[in-house]
């Protein structure tokens, strides 16, 4: 039987979340306990808030060393993404290592407001299966101060004064900067191609 759970860190958005995976026929468990996460066949890993407050969470729920082990698909969301990477300029945080590179701050300029909200265009550069259907151009909804550069990871990007990373892909470990629960018709394309993964479907 097919278990999608949503990892418990303190994430706001858990029930916009898992609103938005109900719309697609899913109906996901909310837990931080490591052996409910091991036995998921899909796990996403939400968050929003600051670096350093989420690992310590992921820490006391015995989470650090789980996750980066996991073997089935796992979406990190927003700063769930973040965490995936080795370390963040936030709070200068070590995160669980899944993607090599830093998280930095993104820097102000004219017309370039940070934290970063709203909604702004995907640019495809590279073809994966969780973006599948996602026209290029197409918006989705973002809320957030750092990000990741763009790296061999990298399925699709997204430009607020400079050019960052906003969904990748490394093996069995994917990620979306943007909210997909709150990103209309791109938002749920994600998560049902998410879902997809590992013969959900």
């Amino acid at each position: 039987m097919k278990r999608a759970v949503i990892v418990a860190n303190g994430g706001a958005n858990v029930a916009s979340l898992r609103f938005a995976l109900g719309r697609i026929g899913v109906e996901p468990e909310v837990s931080a306990n490591p052996r409910v996460i091991r036995a998921a066949t899909h796990v996403f890993l939400p968050g929003v808030g600051a670096a350093q407050d989420a690992m310590r969470r992921l820490a006391a729920a015995g989470l650090w060393d789980v996750i980066p082990r996991l073997t089935q698909p796992v979406l990190g969301i927003c700063l769930g993404m973040q965490l995936l990477y080795a370390w963040s300029e936030e709070q200068e945080t070590a995160c669980l290592g899944v993607f090599p590179g830093l998280v930095r701050r993104l820097e102000r300029a004219p017309g370039v407001a940070v934290p970063h909200i709203g909604w702004n265009r995907l640019r495809t550069v590279r073809a994966h299966s969780l973006i599948e259907g996602i026209e290029p151009g197409e918006f989705a909804y973002f809320v957030h101060g750092f990000a990741a550069a763009r790296g061999p990871e990298t399925l699709a990007v997204c430009e607020h004064g400079a050019e960052f990373a906003a969904v990748v892909s490394r093996e069995n470990f994917h990620g979306a900067q943007f909210h997909p629960e709150r990103s209309a018709k791109a938002g749920a394309r994600l998560l049902a191609n998410f879902m997809a993964l590992n013969g959900w479907n």
